[in-house]
C-alpha cells in the first residue's frame, strides 16, 4: 500500500468528520444567536448595566460558546447531556466501542475498496453511536411504560383510602422499582419545593417523552380544575395501559415462531462452517487466506446481516 495514498485517504476521512461536526455546530450556533438577538431587542431597554457583568462578559461568552459547542457535538452523536442518567452506559464507553466497530467494518471493506474504505469510519461512528444511545433510552422508556400501571394502582389505592395525592406519589417513589421510583421521587421533590403539580407533571412528561405521562398530567390537571373522581380516571388509564401491554405480549408470543426461525437460519452457517472446519481445516482455512475467498466470506456476512435486519424490521412493523 502506498503511504501517500493512505495519508491522503486518512486526511479526507478526518476532514469529512470535521466538516460534519462543524456544520452541525454552526447550525446550532446560528439558531442560538438569532434567539439571543431577539431576546436582547425585547428586554434590552428594560435592563440596567451591571459593571461586574460587563467586565466579565468575555469570559462568560467564551464559556457559553464552549458549552454550546460541546452540546452540539453531543447531539450529533445522539447523546443528550442534560439527561445523562437516562443512559445505561457511559458516553465515552459507547463512543469508544462504536469507533472500534466502525474501524473493524472499514477493515473488512478494505478488501473491496482498499484505503477508500476509511471514508466510512466517521459515518459509521456517528450511526452506531446514535443507535446505541437511542436503544438505551428506548429501553428505559419501555421499562417506564411497563411499570406505570402498577404505579397508578398505588396512587389509586392511596386516594381511595383518603391519603392525599402527594403522599401517594411519595409512596410510588419509595416502593416502585427503577426507573419509575426515581422519576416519581423527583416529581415529589419538585412539588415539595413549591412547584405546582401540573408544572411538575408536565416537566416529567417532557423529560421522559412518554405519551402516557402526558395523559396522566392532563387527567390530574382536568381533575384539579373541574373536579370529579380522580381514582376512576387513573384506574381507567391504568386499565387501558394493561390492555395494551397484554396485546403487545400476545403479539410477541405470536411472533415467537418467526423469531425462532430467524435464530435457526442465522446459526446454520456457523454450525455448518464449524463442522467443515473440524472435518477439513485446510479447506476452511482458505476462507481466511485466499483473497477471493475472503471477499466471498465478507459478502456472505453482509448478506446474512442484511437478511436478519430485514426480518427483524418486518416483525417489528407487524407488531407496531
Amino acid at each position: 500500500m502506498n503511504p501517500m495514498v493512505s495519508l491522503l485517504v486518512g486526511g479526507i476521512c478526518v476532514s469529512s468528520a470535521v466538516a460534519i461536526g462543524v456544520s452541525a455546530i454552526m447550525g446550532e450556533q446560528k439558531q442560538r444567536r438569532r434567539f439571543q438577538e431577539r431576546l436582547e431587542r425585547v428586554v434590552g431597554s428594560y435592563m440596567r448595566a451591571n459593571p461586574l457583568a460587563v467586565m466579565g462578559r468575555g469570559t462568560a461568552t467564551r464559556s457559553v460558546r464552549m458549552v454550546s459547542l460541546i452540546t452540539a457535538a453531543a447531539r450529533l452523536f445522539g447523546y443528550d447531556p442534560t439527561h445523562a442518567e437516562h443512559y445505561s452506559l457511559r458516553w465515552w464507553l459507547v463512543l469508544s466501542i462504536a469507533l472500534v466497530l466502525a474501524r473493524a467494518v472499514a477493515e473488512m471493506l478494505h478488501i473491496f475498496f482498499g484505503t477508500w474504505s476509511l471514508l466510512i469510519v466517521p459515518v459509521l461512528w456517528v450511526m452506531l453511536s446514535r443507535f446505541a444511545f437511542h436503544w438505551s433510552e428506548q429501553r428505559r422508556r419501555d421499562a417506564l411504560y411497563a411499570q406505570f400501571p402498577d404505579a397508578l394502582a398505588m396512587i389509586v389505592r392511596a386516594v381511595r383510602v383518603g391519603i392525599p395525592l402527594s403522599e401517594g406519589i411519595h409512596t410510588v417513589a419509595r416502593e416502585a422499582m427503577p426507573p419509575t421510583g426515581p422519576e416519581f421521587g423527583l416529581l415529589y421533590d419538585r412539588v415539595s419545593i413549591g412547584v405546582t403539580l401540573e408544572d411538575a407533571l408536565r416537566e416529567m412528561a417532557e423529560r421522559n417523552k412518554l405519551p402516557e405521562y402526558r395523559f396522566f398530567a392532563t387527567a390530574l390537571a382536568l381533575q384539579s380544575r373541574t373536579g370529579g373522581g380522580l381514582s376512576e380516571a387513573l384506574e381507567g388509564l391504568a386499565d387501558v395501559m394493561r390492555r395494551r401491554l397484554a396485546l403487545k405480549a400476545r403479539g410477541l408470543a405470536l411472533a415467537a415462531e418467526a423469531k425462532t426461525s430467524i435464530m435457526i437460519l442465522a446459526s446454520l452457517p456457523f454450525l455448518s462452517g464449524g463442522a467443515l472446519a473440524v472435518l477439513n481445516p485446510r479447506y476452511m482455512g482458505r476462507l481466511f487466506t485466499d483473497p477471493g475467498c475472503q471477499k466471498m466470506l465478507i459478502a456472505a456476512i453482509v448478506m446474512l446481516g442484511s437478511g436478519l435486519l430485514v426480518m427483524r424490521g418486518m416483525i417489528r412493523k407487524a407488531l407496531s
